[in-house]
C-alpha cells in the first residue's frame, strides 16, 4: 500500500484533513486540492488542469478521494435556486468533473480506486436537509454508475455514508442556533450510538475502501451510528 498517489478534495479543514493525515500515515503521497488554496471543484478547467499537474509531477494518480462538499439547511419550499445551484456544483458537478479528469490515466493503467464521500441522507430523510439529502443521493447513484463502467478497467469506485459528523458545518450550525447545548444534544441522540461520527472515523473509512486488498465496489460504507438499521424501541 506504500507510495501510492493520493488525491483528496476538501482537504483543508474537518474530513478533509483528517483524510490527509489518514493516508500520509500509510505511506502514500497526498495531493491535497481545496477552495481556500484556490481550487473550484466546480470549474471543470481548474478539475482537468489539477489532475494533469498531479499527474506531471507524480506520474499517476492510484486514488481519488471526492470529498469536497457543502450544505445547506432547509426544506423545498425555504430552498432558493442559489441553494440548488450551488451544493449540486461541489457535490455532484465536482465530482463528475474530476473524476472525468482523473479517470483516463486509471483506465489506461487498468487500476486505481475512488471513494465518495457521501451521507446517510442519501438513503434517510432527514428534517430539512432537502437540497444537501437530494445532493447525496445523486453522489450514491452516481457511484454506482460509475462503478458498473469501471469495473473493467480494474477501477473500483465505492463511497462512505456518514451520520452526523462533529466538523466546522454542523459546529457551525450549532453556535447559530437558539440553545447550542439543546441542539447539540438532539444531533447525539440522533444516532443510536449517542454521539457524532469523528472525522477520523470517515478517514479511517477512506483508507479501507481504497486499500487494494479491500474487494468491494459499487458499495456504500454506512458510518452513521445505527440511523439507518437500527431503531431502539422500549
Amino acid at each position: 500500500m506504500a507510495d501510492r498517489v493520493v488525491v483528496v478534495t476538501g482537504s483543508a479543514g474537518g474530513i478533509g484533513t483528517e483524510m490527509v493525515k489518514a493516508f500520509e500515515a500509510e505511506g502514500d503521497v497526498v495531493v491535497g486540492l481545496d477552495l481556500v488554496d484556490g481550487f473550484d471543484v466546480g470549474d471543470p478547467a481548474q478539475c482537468d488542469a489539477a489532475a494533469a499537474r498531479v499527474e506531471a509531477e507524480h506520474g499517476r494518480i492510484d486514488v481519488l478521494c471526492n470529498n469536497a462538499g457543502i450544505g445547506v439547511a432547509g426544506d423545498v419550499v425555504q430552498a432558493t435556486p442559489e441553494d440548488w445551484q450551488s451544493v449540486f456544483a461541489v457535490n455532484v458537478f465536482g465530482l463528475a468533473y474530476l473524476s472525468k479528469a482523473v479517470l483516463p490515466g486509471m483506465r489506461e493503467r487498468r487500476a486505481g480506486a475512488i471513494v465518495n464521500t457521501c451521507s446517510v441522507v442519501a438513503e434517510v430523510g432527514l428534517v430539512e436537509r432537502a437540497v444537501y439529502g437530494a445532493s447525496k443521493g445523486a453522489v450514491l447513484a452516481l457511484t454506482r454508475a460509475m462503478a458498473a463502467d469501471e469495473a473493467e478497467y480494474g477501477i473500483r469506485v465505492n463511497c462512505i455514508c456518514p451520520g452526523t459528523v462533529r466538523g466546522p458545518w454542523v459546529e457551525s450550525r450549532i453556535a447559530e442556533s437558539a440553545d447550542p447545548g439543546a441542539t447539540r444534544r438532539a444531533l447525539e441522540a440522533r444516532q443510536p450510538l449517542g454521539r457524532l461520527v469523528e472525522a477520523e472515523e470517515v478517514a479511517a473509512a477512506a483508507v479501507y475502501l481504497a486499500a487494494p486488498t479491500t474487494y468491494t465496489t459499487g458499495s456504500s460504507l454506512r458510518l452513521d451510528g445505527g440511523i439507518s438499521g437500527v431503531r431502539i424501541v422500549r
